[in-house]
């Protein structure tokens, strides 16, 4: 991998760092998780302990990656990772799935999700293809930001997350006053499993939640003092996130009772129902935060996505115009600008977006991998991270397990498709990387 051919400066700090990854990682699944964490655990105690749980053994890959991210500091994440361990194959397969069968369609479903609370306030846009125009124009948006300035986008986005939190805050903050202590001991009378088989269950559905910190590794190469930005930021985040949501779920399960909770589809609102002064705008304040939280998490997304092509192109191993750099903005342009631009076609491609969901086993099964890169790149000569993860075999088994845990979930529901998603990862991306790769050392032999 050529570490020198980047022109992307360090400009960043640590809020972004931090935005970043809250900004990913919190989304609009919060606004539902906390009745199917109910469900799940099978009772609210239970749940306040699943999410809690949930997030402490999220910390585990953010110590690795902290370790990782220290000892190499160049934007691309698991791309750097895969490559530096010797595994350039699986490297460009994890950009490859990444850009075509993941970020891309994340973007479109984000975008087409704020539509739908947008809806609530502009029934116009309730109509298909007035969602999707709006859907097509918030891309656009959010690409132009972080197109034109990297510290304009970076300063937009820490604004954008701040914007996120404070619905939050003041639901725990206000809802600390207003429920009982009697809903926490309620259950369903037919909730007989064994303890740990129901936390297993909390924690499972709490999985998906704590996904998304990484995203402050794909922009490593553009943080001030890295050593010290990145582990704070990747721990910070997890903590902050951990805490929040136990927040959350100890208000609402503590103002609804538990066979309310594991019934409604919006939890969230509706125990912001029973607080006296917001009863009649709860629908409203919940439906803009929702905006507000999707808003902010496609923002993060646009920002940090792209770099990962703009590496790889860069090293030679993808389409050469993803490799362009804006040197008046100081941004890599042409990656951005594809990546809306596909974004947008997957908005108008009706049900693409959420067959591509399948792909999300291979990613996992990626993701799982990039965990162990950590054995190999210990022993490379020029490994010196700043921050070194405490009990790494422990912390790697740990991370690994989470994981392995997400895939399983995922071949509950999607074995098949998702087998076949990872099939075709392979048939279209080895060809690709061993293309790219022989036209680099081709390239190489005739400019000697």
């Amino acid at each position: 991998m050529n570490d020198n051919n980047t022109q992307l400066k360090r400009k960043l700090g640590f809020w972004t760092a931090l935005a970043l990854g809250i900004g990913t990682t919190i989304g609009s699944g919060i606004f539902i998780n906390c009745g199917t964490v109910a469900k799940a655990a099978g009772s609210s105690q239970m749940a306040i302990i699943a999410w809690l749980v949930g997030g402490i053994i999220a910390i585990p890959q953010m110590l690795i990656f902290a370790e990782l991210s220290t000892a190499y500091p160049q934007d691309g994440f698991a791309y750097v990772y895969f490559s530096k361990a010797g595994y350039k194959p699986l490297a460009f397969l994890y950009g490859w799935v990444e850009f075509f069968a993941l970020e891309t369609p994340a973007n479109a479903i984000l975008a087409m999700a704020s539509v739908t609370y947008i809806g609530i306030f502009f029934p116009v846009f309730k109509g298909v293809l007035a969602g999707k125009i709006l859907a097509a124009c918030l891309l656009l948006l959010f690409g132009f930001i972080h197109y034109r300035s990297v510290e304009g986008g970076a300063a937009f986005q820490v604004i954008i997350t701040f914007a996120k939190i404070v619905p939050f805050v003041f639901i725990i903050g206000i809802g600390m006053f207003y429920f009982s202590g009697g809903n926490y001991t309620s259950t369903v009378s037919s909730a007989s499993a064994p303890i740990a088989a129901s936390l297993f269950a909390g924690v499972s559905a709490t999985t998906w939640a704590y996904y998304g910190m990484s995203g402050i590794c794909y922009m490593s190469g553009e943080f001030k003092n890295p050593e010290k930005t990145l582990p704070r930021s990747l721990i910070g985040t997890a903590l902050f996130v951990m805490t929040l949501y136990t927040l959350v779920a100890v208000v609402v399960l503590g103002q609804l009772p538990y066979e309310k909770i594991i019934s409604t589809d919006t939890p969230i609102t509706d125990a912001v129902m029973t607080i006296p002064f917001l009863h009649g705008i709860a629908p409203t304040f919940i439906g803009i935060a929702a905006v507000i939280v999707i808003l902010g998490s496609l923002s993060a997304c646009i920002m940090f996505q792209p770099r990962l092509e703009y590496i790889m192109s860069r090293d030679g191993l993808f389409f050469k115009i993803f490799g362009h750099y804006n040197k008046k903005f100081e941004t890599p342009d042409a990656s951005i600008a594809i990546q809306v631009a596909l974004s947008i076609l997957y908005v108008f491609a009706t049900d693409i977006a959420s067959l591509l969901g399948y792909f999300t086993l291979v990613s996992q099964a990626l993701n799982l991998m990039v965990c162990l890169t950590i054995f190999k790149c210990r022993k490379r000569p020029d490994y010196f991270p700043s921050f070194k993860c405490p009990a790494w075999p422990l912390m790697t088994l740990l991370a690994c397990t989470v994981f392995g845990w997400m895939i399983w979930g995922t071949l509950q529901w999607a074995a098949i498709p998702g087998i076949v998603a990872a099939g075709i990862v392979v048939a279209t991306g080895l060809p690709a990387y061993y293309y790219w790769s022989k036209k680099n050392k081709n390239d190489c032999i005739s400019n000697k």
